[in-house]
This record gives structure tokens, sequence and C-alpha cells, in this order.
């Protein structure tokens, strides 16, 4: 962090201009670029901060254009080891709502780092970004709370630096499916983990294992969370026998995304064990997905479009010049849904 000539302190950030007025970081540099529009109110109290604290805007923090161009710029990863399928119904559901206001996107999905963002704002081509993939720690942020436009966050960082964010609770999905294993008498849980060289960079994976160690734990049943050697097909084999140990004293498997559940279900055929006879198979997945198998499997929705929509929203209620302070929002699961995939044991009333 740089330091005030000869003082020794360190010099004060956009950051800390925005602790001290009261308002998201990117209502900072809106006041500064006037590249939206900003009350008359809370201007001052930036400008007020602004001299209190003697903060100096940089060059690269004022505005990089004046003209709106209605376009909104989705940044989201497409790499060989995403799955597609459950990152589609998120950029279907953002390009609706835009359009639905009047709003075209741009989507860039190669990962750049922060001088992705720089250069797309620099062109002008964009009046505001969401943000997808968040790690906990995302070298990204510090660069989006400068870029003196709207930014909102699909993910939770451990320091959004003053953006608005939107997540899904996938600790109360997790808690969903390990009540509904509970509920229905099984003694063990599995959870196919990630890849083991995999630090878990997101936040909402910590979170979904942490659910769901807690709430066995509070049930009274054994849980554990197996990684896969790599995030392939081939990695899911390699750990299937840890996996299945315990198939015969009532197991249930938990599968975290779709493609987990997916893998889990083929390696069930592959065994020759029947989801919902031989083990319990439920998962995080929309509907339809769950209802896609020959043997419907019991989920609970990440609720892909509700994430969108919010997210959208924020981002909106920023660009028509909407203040205050940055706004974390947590969309909750709805119920589970109880499919052919769950055994029901005979001694559960």
């Amino acid at each position: 962090m740089a330091r005030g000539a000869g003082s020794g302190r360190t010099a004060p950030t956009s950051r800390d201009v925005a602790a001290l007025a009261g308002v998201a970081q990117s209502t900072v540099s809106a006041v500064m670029s006037g590249n939206r529009a900003v009350s008359a109110e809370t201007r001052r109290r930036v400008e007020e901060a602004m001299r209190a604290l003697r903060y100096q805007p940089n060059a690269g923090a004022r505005t990089l254009r004046t003209a709106k161009t209605n376009v909104i710029a989705l940044i989201v990863y497409l790499g060989p080891q995403i799955d597609a399928s459950e990152t589609v119904p998120y950029i279907d559901t953002i390009i609706e709502e835009a359009r639905r206001v009047d709003y075209d996107v741009v989507l860039s999905t190669v990962r750049e780092g922060p001088a992705g963002l720089t250069r797309l704002a620099a062109r002008s081509i964009c009046d505001a970004f969401i943000l997808m993939d968040i790690q906990t720690y995302d070298d990204r942020i510090p660069a989006a709370a400068e870029l003196g436009l709207p930014v909102v966050l699909v993910g939770r960082p451990t320091d959004p630096r003053g953006l608005d964010v939107v997540d899904f609770d996938t600790r109360r999905s997790a808690e969903l499916l390990v009540d509904e294993l509970a509920a229905t008498g099984h003694r063990h849980v599995a959870v196919l983990g990630e890849p083991s060289e995999d630090p878990e960079p997101y936040r909402f994976v910590q979170d979904f294992y942490a659910g769901a160690r807690e709430r066995a734990a509070g049930h009274g049943i054994g849980l554990s969370v197996v990684p896969r050697r790599s995030n392939t097909w081939d990695g899911v084999v390699a750990c299937a026998d840890r996996l299945l140990a315990r198939r015969d004293d009532r197991l249930g498997l938990i599968g975290r995304t779709p493609r987990v559940t997916e893998w889990l279900a083929r390696l069930l055929w592959e065994r020759d064990l029947v989801p919902g006879r031989d083990v319990s198979l439920v998962g995080v997945c929309t509907d339809d997905t769950a209802l896609s198998y020959a043997r419907p499997i019991t989920n609970v929705s990440p609720r892909p479009r509700a994430v969108s929509r919010l997210a959208m929203r924020l981002l909106l209620e920023r660009l028509q010049g909407a203040d205050g302070p940055p706004r974390l929002e947590l969309v909750e699961p709805e119920d589970l849904v109880r499919r052919a995939t769950t055994t029901l044991f005979t001694d559960v009333p």
C-alpha cells in the first residue's frame, strides 16, 4: 500500500473515503468521475470525507468515458473444467433481465484477472460490471472497486472493497440435504469433495462442507468428505471404494454440484447399485436437471435465476443513482424436493 511522502503514514484510499462518508466505494468513484447521478447530499458527504482525509485520487481513478452505452459487462470464466450447464442459466437470466430494461450484455469468458477489467473499462464500451466466480481472495476486487462504475459480485470474497455482493446460501442447502438423510434413517453420509490438490478457493464451497459437517454432528450421524483425485470422471473412480465403504449400512451420498451429482449417479449405475434402494443420492441441482434422470434425484435447487435476477436488480439500482452502503444479499434455497433416489428405511416413522 502507498505511503504519504515523508509522513510514514499510509495514504488514504477511496475505500477510506467510502467508510467515512458511509457510502459504497463505487459511489466515491462516481462522485470523482461524474459518470452517474449522485444526490447532492451524498456528494457533499463524499467531498467532506475526501477533504478530511486529504485524499488525492490518482489519474487512473478518474473517468474513462462520458457517454452512456447501455451495455453491461458480464465476466464469467468458462474454462475446460467448468460445467457449462451449471453456468448457462446465470448467463441467460442476466441477458434476459438486461434486455428487459433496454441494456445489452458483453460477455467475457476468459480468465484475465484485473487487467481484463481495466481494459474493458478503458474501451468505454460498458456502463457497469457483473463479476462471477468470485474467489475468497480475488485479485480482481481492488481493480473493480476503482473502476468508477457500478459493480456487483456474484460470490463472496473475504473483502468486497465496498462493492455489492449476491450469493446463494450453500450452507443452508447442505443442511437441507443432511436433514433429509437423517430424517429417512441413514447412519452415514459421504460427500464427494473437491480435487485433493484444490485449496477450496471459494467461500460457497467452504460453507457447504461446514454446513454439512455441523448438521451431521447435530443429528449424530457420521459424515465423510472424500476428495476426488482430479476434476474428472477418472478422479471419481479412483475414490469410489472410499465413497461406498458403508454402502451396506444405510449410506447416503451427497453431490455438491450438478456435475458431481451426475458422476455419483453414474458410479452407482456402474456398481449395480440402485439409488433409492441400495443407497440414497441427493444433490444440489436445478429441478429440471433432477427430473432428467431415469430415477429423478432428490434435490435442492441452487436457484440460478433468482441469484441472477437479484444481481441485476442491485446493479440497475446503482446505475439509476441509488446511494447507500454496500449490500450483501444471500438467496435462500427453497425446500428440498424428495424424489426417487431417497431410501426411506422401514423403521423410520
